[in-house]
């Protein structure tokens, strides 16, 4: 049974946050392991559903996945990939992660199609493509993907969109076996770093993460060991935005200021008082902000669409108006219908919102779509004159590990409910 969140906003948010590892790292490191018959220690794993799910399918296809306080502890000596039931994929866009490393161990992989997501289109044909370039034969058909690499090869892929998912799955491909993969136009988020450090400190041999070029070298195997993945910068990027909107003094440790160098720009510009340290971000905020002229999607290091929902959120009761471009998903503002029943002003057309500040949201009962929009409705509630009650909370925990205690341990008045009805 889902629960719900209720939330009494306007109350000052203090102390100090520290993150786990962030989701878009552990999601493809525990997909890597597939690749290796040792034992991995992933350390400061969140407690989030779609690590969960990812340790199903690891289980699934005959390994062994066990996440107790914090350490996830992976061995898939015993892997013998088969079909990987669709209720499992289904549950996780990030399950076509597997299919590169599944290929580069065992030369073939049959998955049933990945979940979709609420907030748009996902396709994976550049994950196809790129599988395709490095000698891969993919068949689809009757919602499976198909895929014998029994030819597989190093190979030049020349990606249309610097896709986070097609390239972390190409470079997971090109791994184990002989030749030299080359990506190009290659996507520079930190996590594609995080990735490349996790694959050569197992033995692999991967150079150029964060540039637009990416070079792995084939090796015969792989090792394992303990390793710490990056701090969640969009998990990070959320507490600031809640105390931003909130109000309050609070430092959110064990994340890199330079991983959210776009969303700290945008929090100075709306008054928010931000101070960078080697591995943590302090904000100070009045409560009352400025409107943010526009804000812009785009893939790192650009403003993350990740955090779109959550600054629009923080802006909707600050002076002036406010003009966010989503550039990489179409049904991004799907959760500002919701917004607009706490008092928002929101004008959506296409891929553009027009934020008009109001003097105070106002509590109300609304209800979480997707992952970051459901973040966002915690942020307007946290600012909100009233309480506010959050239904759909499953989407929240997709991302998020236990947010109401995080939240709760600096000031907010934040509770979980088992839903009733």
């Amino acid at each position: 049974m889902d629960n719900k969140i209720i939330i009494r906003g306007r109350r000052r948010l203090g102390g100090e946050v520290f993150v786990a590892a962030a989701k878009n790292s552990v999601l493809p490191i525990l997909a890597c392991c597939i690749m290796s018959e040792k034992e991995i220690l992933i350390k400061n794993c969140p407690e989030i559903a779609d690590i969960f799910s990812m340790i199903e399918i690891i289980r699934a296809i005959g390994g062994s996945a066990e996440l107790n306080d914090g350490t996830l502890t992976v061995n898939c000596k015993n892997a013998n990939p088969k079909l990987v039931t669709a209720d499992l994929t289904s549950s996780i866009r990030s399950s076509v992660f597997i299919l590169g490393p599944i290929l580069a161990r065992f030369k073939y992989a049959d998955i049933s199609y990945p979940g979709g997501c609420e907030i748009g289109l996902r396709p994976i044909d550049l994950h196809i493509y790129g599988l395709k370039c490095l000698g891969v034969k993919v068949d689809e058909s009757n919602g499976m993907i198909i895929c014998d690499g029994s030819m597989k090869k190093g190979g030049v892929v020349d990606l249309d969109f610097p896709s986070v998912g097609a390239t972390e799955n190409i470079m997971m491909a090109g791994v184990l076996g002989s030749g030299i993969t080359i990506i190009r136009n290659a996507a520079r988020e930190p996590e594609i770093v995080d990735l490349q450090n996790f694959i050569n400190f197992l033995g692999g041999k991967v150079h150029g993460a964060g540039t637009g070029i990416i070079t792995v070298e084939g090796v015969s195997a792989l090792s394992g060991g303990e390793y710490t993945p990056l701090g969640d910068r969009i998990a990070a990027a959320t507490y600031l935005t809640a105390v931003g909107a909130a109000g309050g003094d609070a430092l959110i440790k064990g994340v890199a200021p330079e991983h959210m160098h776009a969303v700290l720009e945008k929090l100075r510009r709306s008054g928010c008082e931000i101070t960078e340290y080697s591995d943590a971000v302090k904000v100070v905020s009045g409560g009352r902000l400025r409107a943010v002229h526009k804000i812009e999607t785009q893939p790192f290091p650009g403003f993350p669409t990740d955090m779109q929902p959550q600054i629009t959120a923080m802006l909707a009761a600050a002076d002036g108006s406010s003009c966010i471009v989503e550039n990489m998903f179409e049904n991004r503002f799907k959760y500002t219908a919701q917004l607009t029943k706490m008092g928002a002003k929101i004008i959506v057309k296409d891929r553009v919102a027009v934020v008009k500040g109001v003097k105070r949201l106002t509590g109300a009962c609304v209800a979480a779509e997707d992952l970051r929009g459901g973040a966002a409705l915690v942020t307007a509630a946290l600012a909100a004159e009233g309480e506010t009650v959050i239904t759909g909370v499953k989407h929240i925990d997709r991302g998020y590990d236990k947010i109401e205690y995080v939240l709760g341990s600096i000031g907010a008045d934040i509770e979980r409910r088992q839903k009733t009805e």
